[in-house]
């Protein structure tokens, strides 16, 4: 099987329990990764630090660890951290979530059989606290075709499940910063520049949630972040203006209810429970 890298963005708020248990769940795989980049996003706390340096320790070799002196954002880290990757092959991973024992096997699997496939994603199950208290999942199409179709309104990937050609991204302009939809500007990027994609029913990835991230998706300042990156979208000419407007008012709405309605709406309406047919 091909040589693969990780590439993870890493910052000051997150919980080195939930990183500690990312790179475990890495770490455990059926086909390990040859490289493993993460891009430090800022200073980080002397506890995340401490828990990076014990995976690091010992297995320089195998980690590339990018500094970046401020917090720049998840697009700029990403656009860095991409060009430390030393592999054609590259998986995207959350430094919270939980990868499937042979999520890297199943992947790498799909670009030997098409050696034309640039994006490779999946399904996700996403949980609360612990894996086993699964709350919703997000099924996303499966084929070229209705992938592109789909990410005119909602995003084609999840965006932790993918592994891409590292040459495909870089073509396609690399990741920019865009608030929000870092990863949703580069799929629009790639399909612009004729990459060919695909994801795996499968969920791939334990993706975690909780009431902090509804929290975050509500109120005008979060509204307003949104409407950029569509705007941001829009411009590209991939969405006319029809679909620009829909999204950002379905969006205007979830902003603005409660918070505890706003946890349902995201669990039951917006996460798709439906199987996708591919």
């Amino acid at each position: 099987m091909q040589k693969f890298s990780v590439l993870m963005s890493l910052y000051v708020k997150e919980k080195p329990e939930y990183f500690r248990q990312c790179m475990q769940s890495i770490l455990r795989q059926t086909v390990l990764p040859e490289q493993i980049v993460i891009v430090k996003d800022g200073p980080l706390s002397k506890e995340l630090d401490a828990a990076l340096e014990h995976y690091v320790k010992g297995n320089e070799a195998l980690y590339t660890i990018v500094c970046l002196q401020t917090n720049q954002g998840l697009g700029i880290a990403l656009a860095q951290g991409i060009l430390h990757c030393r592999n054609e092959l590259v998986a995207r991973m959350d430094t919270d979530d939980l990868a499937v024992k042979n999520r890297f096997a199943l992947q790498l699997f799909e670009f030997e059989k098409n050696p034309q496939l640039d994006i490779c994603g999946s399904n996700i199950v996403e949980f609360e606290e612990n894996p086993k208290n699964i709350v919703a999942r997000r099924d996303v199409p499966l084929a070229d075709a209705k992938i592109k179709q789909y990410q005119k309104k909602r995003d084609g990937f999840n965006h932790m499940t993918v592994m891409y050609k590292k040459s495909a991204v870089l073509k396609a302009g690399n990741y920019q910063s865009c608030m929000l939809m870092e990863d949703s500007l580069l799929w629009v990027h790639m399909f612009q520049a004729g990459a060919t994609c695909m994801n795996i029913k499968k969920p791939l990835v334990y993706a975690r949630v909780g009431k902090d991230l509804f929290e975050r998706r509500g109120g005008w300042a979060y509204f307003l972040k949104y409407r950029e990156g569509r705007k941001r979208i829009w411009k590209t000419g991939y969405i006319g203006y029809a679909d620009y407007l829909i999204t950002i008012f379905v969006q205007l709405f979830v902003a603005l209810i409660p918070q505890k309605i706003r946890g349902g709406v995201f669990k039951h309406l917006l996460h798709n429970r439906r199987k996708q047919s591919s």
